[in-house]
């Protein structure tokens, strides 16, 4: 089986034993301040406006499976006006001949966004770039599912330098993201020093790429579960959400849990593990209404919190329980 196809079969079949989202809890308001139509869901972030503040993140490319995903995730997102990310781009860079991209023609309206690996030279990168012609490009870091890979990566002092270069006049905005283990901040203080300004921190809680790749052959399944919770990665980057972009992504799985990452500080959520599962369930049109039904999710959700928009869910109260309580309380992690 392709090593991409692998990943979506794996992820698919991954079940998470815990959600960090379950453990906080928003503070309910009885009189609201504004009526449902007065609530705006529009955001900013990597140099432009948003309608919406979620969006389909990097998932898959580089297989036939994959381009069969892609062009109805594309369709998905056109039609419902949020951003779509594809995959790494690195499969087409090895493959001329791979059409697993290849959704901006029959999709001219599409908000499309691209991911590549940190470990590809500035010169891959605007030649995605140029075959592409994403909005923004993000560069993930992804040191685990590297080491726990077979054929993974084993150097890594070039990172920063591949890092420093993607930050310097690079011809579109560049997003850092994680793949699903939490984005430590001081990663996100040496990117910052650097000149990156958008960071999808990406913690665990959905789609594990050390259980992927455990399944694909590996025998450390002790680290399943490594990295950092979507949530704490949130709370642990609190000081940071006024000096740089922060989005949200890992085990996001419905509106609520979209509104609880506005709540701390994201700018935008993305989703993946969530939309593939629906890919699987249901047709094109049935997808398109589930996700216009969020839209109208999320505004209940804000009503119901008096929020009129992301800047005053900000100011909310809530209350955390269980690890995340016990983690906040005992934390030995420094934030300044």
């Amino acid at each position: 089986m392709n090593r991409k196809d692998e990943h979506i079969y794996y992820a698919l079949k991954q079940k998470s034993n815990y959600n960090s989202f379950d453990e906080i809890e928003l503070i309910h308001r009885s009189l609201p301040e504004y009526d449902l139509e007065e609530i705006d869901l529009s955001t900013y972030f990597a140099g432009r406006d948003w309608e919406y503040p979620f969006y389909i993140n990097a998932m898959t490319g580089g297989s036939k499976q994959a381009e069969v995903i892609n062009r109805k995730l594309a369709m998905i997102a056109e039609k419902c006006g949020i951003l779509f990310v594809t995959g790494s781009y690195s499969a087409a860079l090895k493959n001329s001949e791979d059409q697993s991209f290849a959704v901006r023609n029959s999709h001219p309206n599409l908000l499309l966004a691209t991911n590549l690996g940190i470990d590809k030279p500035i010169e891959m990168g605007l030649r995605t770039v140029k075959e592409m012609d994403p909005i923004f490009l993000q560069v993930h870091v992804n040191l685990m599912q590297e080491l726990l890979m077979p054929e993974g990566e084993r150097v890594f002092h070039d990172w920063k330098q591949h890092l420093a270069e993607y930050a310097r006049n690079f011809p579109v905005p560049v997003v850092l993201k994680e793949v699903g283990f939490g984005m430590d901040i001081r990663t996100i203080e040496l990117a910052s020093n650097l000149g990156i300004q958008t960071f999808d921190i990406s913690g665990r809680g959905g789609t594990s790429f050390a259980y992927i790749e455990n399944c694909r052959g590996g025998n450390r399944d002790y680290l399943n579960d490594w990295g950092q919770s979507t949530v704490q990665t949130l709370l642990n980057a609190s000081d940071w959400v006024d000096r740089v972009e922060i989005l949200a992504s890992g085990g996001v799985r419905n509106p609520l849990d979209i509104v609880k990452s506005l709540v701390l500080g994201a700018k935008a959520v993305g989703l993946s593990r969530t939309i593939l599962e629906l890919t699987t369930k249901y047709p094109v049109e049935q997808i398109i209404e589930i996700i216009e039904n969020w839209k109208k999710d999320i505004r209940i959700i804000m009503c119901a919190l008096s929020c009129k928009n992301l800047k005053e869910l900000r100011e909310i109260d809530y209350l955390l329980y269980g690890k995340l309580a016990q983690a906040t309380k005992n934390s030995k992690v420094k934030n300044d």
